[in-house]
């Protein structure tokens, strides 16, 4: 499947860091799609999203980032992906079908990467240092029911949003797949894991690095 992004994408610029589930996300939508891009790794604990230069294309100072052609920016990952597959089945057309895929990325950002994401970055990031022990144990049971939410839809339809696979399982593939790194062991969620072997087995998927 080709995307139908106006202009030369092999210009594009996607500033990154692979070990990143939001900037995965970016990665894999690329990938499914034959995107082309420049990706520029960014290492967030050397402090190279708080330098001068990256505050000017991103005030927020995260990642990922988005650099078109005619230098503007996107940054958020949903944002991003959303406008990647803009044209594509990844994306269909009709307010309904994005609003379902958008209400799951919602849920993506308030209601699982607060947990998953948070925890994982506590142990594979940080290493699990003792000041974050606490925080790392309180995450547990907002991760797991973020997992209760997914098993019981995907327990229903072979993707988030029903028959087919959109930005929304890109979206929550991306921490899900290596939510162990949190903690979140997915061996009480079969169709989860059912689910995560479907997107594995996508044309053009990548792998998280």
């Amino acid at each position: 499947m080709q995307n139908k992004l106006d202009g030369n994408g092999k210009n594009m610029k996607i500033y990154g860091d692979t070990k990143s589930g939001n900037c995965y996300k970016v990665q894999l939508v690329c990938s499914l799609l034959n995107v082309d891009h420049e990706w520029i790794n960014v290492d967030i604990l050397a402090g190279d999203t708080k330098t001068e230069e990256f505050l000017k294309m991103n005030p927020n100072g995260k990642i990922p980032l988005l650099e078109l052609i005619e230098g503007e920016t996107l940054s958020e990952s949903n944002a991003i992906i959303n406008f990647l597959a803009n044209g594509t089945e990844f994306y269909p057309e009709g307010a309904l079908a994005q609003a379902r895929i958008q209400q799951w990325q919602f849920f993506e950002q308030y209601s699982h990467e607060p947990f998953i994401a948070v925890a994982r970055f506590i142990n594979k990031y940080l290493g699990m240092p003792d000041d974050r022990l606490e925080e790392y144990a309180s995450k547990q049971a907002g991760g797991h029911k973020a997992l209760k939410v997914m098993e019981q839809q995907l327990s229903k339809t072979p993707f988030i949003t029903g028959e087919d696979f959109t930005t929304a399982d890109i979206s929550l593939y991306a921490y899900t797949h290596v939510a162990h790194e949190g903690g979140f062991e997915l061996d009480d969620y079969p169709a989860i894991q059912e689910w995560l072997n479907r997107v594995a087995s996508l044309p053009n998927f990548k792998r998280m690095a």
